[in-house]
């Protein structure tokens, strides 16, 4: 059986050993165009040498987008630098390859009427989010007019969202309901869900992986209790789930699960391609339900590139590459292959949450067992530690791992976690050698700060052995 990850195609493909002849007094401005030319391999080493000085991509652990491709996906991306997915006169095959990818999604995600439904492709999940609320904006907007009654401030209820849901309501003037964490409770509460929805509500925003722990939403639990309000009020308040990691998580792990389109109150669904859908940095995919939960007048025609072609984005312009990426990874792994590849983040996951537990200075309040492969955690509360998050934080920047700590949101943003997202290319022996520098830092920790003996440090657990 062929591997799903092949180290040999990784990032370092040997950029940095080859040899240009460097005119080593060469100096350019950086924030003016130079006034003569320059030899384009000379240009290229400069540029070569300023991006090494960044951070390695597959270390990066906060981040959710893809940091490895294949040869086969950088061949293909390559073949498609030119093809612009608004021009489908000019690029047929690429506007086909999109709409296969639509409805294997909405078929994916069980949607009633996957071969007709609509959807598109997306920079990213934000696009694809604002896009979706658009929708919601413009029903609640059509059901304010068969009512005849065009007062009232459109509002949007979430729990806490990623930040493109506060961007979408600041800049498309709609009122941002947002639900706190509680402790202990880190996802939405059906029931007070419900109690901030009014006859202005367009819709629900929940989210398949929470950005800042990786929990999910309940979002059948809160599908019902929106059932409940409607029999109650005559409310009709549709859902939106934010599956921009989940939507190619939850299928293949968790496959009984109801959050997408079996639950009928569900109209929109986005993801993202570059995240979890394991297709290169810049594409999203919003999809809905059924046609007709999309309003005809966000969708524009224009004919100016040589035919009449629809189009529903923010973006007018944009790469194809990493559409036929996307569609690539659909046939290449199929259902077999993305549930093979989840299941193994899944276990690295649970690998890192465990080794970290055993170490006694810290809680972890996601392993990666119901939710996103990611671990998050904070330290312990029954000890009293001469460390921050920040400063372990710190400590794994000199190994190369770059580890995000911060703040939870409203009402916990008292409490400081870190976070490490497992996605495809990091593998088990990767996680190792990143828990061996977890304990490496404690012990430096333990060097290092005086004030505490020994002796103390055993007591409270900081003694990693």
């Amino acid at each position: 059986m062929t591997a799903l990850y092949d180290s040999s195609a990784d990032e370092n493909r040997g950029e940095y050993d080859s040899f240009i002849p460097l005119d080593f007094h060469l100096k350019v401005p950086k924030y003016s165009m130079p006034e003569d030319t320059h030899d384009e391999q000379t240009v290229y080493k400069l540029i070569l040498d300023e991006l090494m000085l960044d951070g390695r991509a597959r270390q990066n652990l906060a981040t959710f987008c893809t940091t490895w491709e294949s040869n086969e996906v950088r061949k293909l991306m390559d073949l498609s630098i030119t093809k612009n997915m608004v021009d489908r006169d000019e690029y047929p095959q690429t506007a086909e390859i999109e709409r296969r990818c639509v409805h294997i999604l909405a078929d994916l995600w069980n949607s009633p009427q996957a071969l007709s439904t609509i959807g598109t492709s997306t920079t990213g999940s934000s696009e694809a989010a604002m896009l979706s609320g658009l929708a919601f904006k413009w029903k609640w907007r059509q059901r304010q007019d068969d009512n005849g009654d065009a007062s009232g401030q459109p509002n949007l209820v979430t729990g806490s969202v990623q930040v493109c849901w506060q961007k979408f309501a600041k800049y498309f003037d709609v009122e941002l309901r947002e639900l706190p964490m509680e402790e202990g409770r880190y996802t939405l509460d059906p029931d007070k869900v419900a109690a901030a929805c009014d006859e202005n509500t367009i819709g629900v925003v929940t989210t398949l992986g929470l950005t800042f722990t990786g929990h999910y939403d309940d979002v059948e639990s809160v599908s019902s209790a929106l059932d409940k309000l409607q029999a109650e009020t005559g409310w009709d308040i549709p859902i939106h789930v934010d599956a921009a990691s989940g939507g190619f998580i939850a299928p293949f792990l968790h496959p009984q699960l109801k959050w997408d389109f079996r639950l009928q109150r569900v109209k929109s669904i986005n993801a993202s391609g570059h995240k979890y859908g394991l297709a290169p940095l810049g594409v999203g995919w919003a999809v809905w339900r059924e046609a007709e939960d999309l309003p005809e007048d966000l969708v524009f025609n224009v004919n100016y590139l040589g035919g009449s072609m629809p189009t529903f984005a923010l973006n007018f312009s944009r790469p194809g590459g990493q559409i036929v990426a996307q569609y690539y990874n659909f046939l290449r792994l199929g259902r077999q292959g993305y549930t093979s590849v989840m299941r193994d983040l899944r276990d690295i996951a649970q690998f890192i949450a465990k080794a970290l537990n055993s170490m006694r200075v810290f809680r972890v309040i996601h392993g990666g067992e119901a939710g996103l492969p990611v671990v998050t955690w904070t330290v312990s509360d029954e000890m009293e530690l001469p460390f921050t998050l920040s400063d372990l934080s710190h400590e794994l920047r000199s190994s190369g791992w770059q580890v995000p700590a911060y703040s939870l949101p409203a009402n916990l943003d008292c409490k400081i976690v870190a976070r490490v997202v497992v996605r495809y290319g990091f593998t088990h022996d990767l996680a190792a050698s990143f828990i061996e520098d977890v304990r490496n830092a404690l012990e430096y920790f333990q060097n290092h700060f005086p004030a505490y003996s020994l002796d103390t440090k055993e007591e409270h657990g900081f003694n990693h052995n």
